[in-house]
């Protein structure tokens, strides 16, 4: 069966047994949004033990905060007792809860109206007490309460705010950009560096993310987050995120925040990148982009292709989508002139490029033992050459680089 049935099951014996049971959150949004998707959470009125009692098959994985997770058919879903938070210390997590509320007091303690809404699937009934359905309507982003408490008791829910403003298109609130321009310098220490990643990485899949990014300098929050944008004018990081919506698809969100710092070293650019805590393999793209981008200016520069330089660059797995956008930084045109000039490049030497992709060099050190040469620094330097020769003169026929590479000072002190 489907997640949507299985979770109407649920709801279904929760209610049954004489609970209360709703749909909850963000599946409820999307759902009045004309998203519906998979991802469903249920809230009722039974405590963690009753629903365990009712479900042979749970794991209790948040008794603090009345969570248990409900396996049925192989689908995971998330039962939380209806609950107020109290006594929020940290600005991320409420100290104590509150079990056995009712369903308008767990929607008052969420974060914002159009993530407060329940739904009935067995009435096809929406209970929406805070108004999320209205603000959807308008397309406005709204804590549920006082701004100020709401984001001094979750200091995450700013990133947030401006995540689902990214995704739905919405704006936020005017009382809600005050609250976070007074708020933003408490961001930190209360949220970690990680959730702070966590969030880019959601925002910048959504179609809105330049304009996130605007609005988070110009609210004050941006620069908590990156102290190295201060004297960055809020036109000049316009015209820095412009290029966002010609990007490829599958841009990791490494190369989106760098497009930040246009002016910044790598070496700054790869703190910056640790200080959010993202991952080697983001440190990695960001080397290799670096790389990419100097060879594309070397070239422009002295009207010179290294077609021994661009097989490697080309062998790389994410060469394509760093030259594509690199096309899209230019012109904001994918077919710009800078795309196509290595696109027929690598048509032109696309044989090597496979060759170092398989590691199956046209002339290998076993080759060249068989000619006499003996393994060592000259023999190095010799695979260097050859590697050069071959793809610098298109040749495909070991006899003819082999004709060449004895030509070359190194031979005979290899020998």
């Amino acid at each position: 069966m489907d997640a949507l049935t299985l979770a109407t099951t649920i709801v279904k014996k929760l209610t049954r047994s004489g609970y209360i049971a709703y749909f909850a959150g963000g599946w409820v949004r999307d759902y009045v949004m004309g998203h519906p998707s998979e991802d469903i959470d249920i809230a009722t009125n039974a405590s963690p033990s009753e629903i365990m009692d009712l479900f042979p098959n749970t794991m209790l994985v948040g008794l603090a905060f009345g969570v248990v997770i409900v396996i049925v058919e192989g689908h995971q879903f998330e039962v939380a007792t209806f609950r107020k938070d109290l006594n929020y210390l940290d600005g991320r997590r409420p100290q104590s809860i509150e079990l056995s509320a009712t369903p308008f007091e767990d929607a008052s303690r969420r974060d914002f109206t159009i993530n407060g809404m329940f739904y009935d699937p067995l009435e096809a009934t929406i209970h929406d007490f805070i108004h999320g359905r209205e603000d959807i309507q308008k397309g406005i982003i709204r804590t549920i309460g006082n701004p100020h408490e709401r984001f001094l008791e979750d200091r995450l829910r700013m990133l947030r705010a401006f995540r689902f403003a990214a995704r739905f298109g919405f704006s936020i609130d005017l009382d809600k950009q005050q609250a976070i321009k007074e708020n933003a310098e408490y961001l930190f220490p209360a949220v970690a560096a990680e959730r702070v990643w966590q969030e880019f990485n959601k925002m910048s899949a959504y179609p809105r993310f330049d304009q996130a990014i605007v609005d988070m300098h110009r609210l004050g929050l941006l620069v908590v987050i990156f102290p190295e944008v201060k004297n960055l004018h809020l036109n000049d990081l316009r015209h820095l995120v412009q290029s966002y919506h010609h990007f490829p698809a599958n841009v990791p969100t490494i190369l989106y925040l760098m497009e930040l710092f246009p002016h910044r070293s790598l070496e700054e650019k790869i703190e910056i990148s640790k200080r959010l805590k993202a991952a080697n393999r983001d440190i990695k793209l960001l080397e290799f982009f670096n790389e990419l981008e100097k060879t594309v200016q070397r070239d422009q520069k002295e009207q010179k292709i290294d077609k021994q330089k661009w097989a490697h660059l080309f062998a790389h797995p994410d060469c394509q989508l760093c030259l594509s956008l690199l096309a899209a930084r230019d012109s904001g045109d994918k077919d710009a002139k800078i795309l196509n000039r290595y696109r027929q490049l690598f048509q032109e030497i696309k044989t090597h490029v496979d060759r170092i992709k398989e590691g199956k060099p046209l002339i290998s050190a076993a080759f060249l033992q068989q000619q006499g040469i003996k393994p060592g620094k000259q023999m190095g330097l010799l695979l260097k050459e050859a590697e050069k020769i071959v793809i610098n003169e298109q040749l495909q026929q070991p006899e003819l680089v082999l004709q060449k590479l004895t030509n070359h000072p190194s031979w005979k002190e290899a020998q």
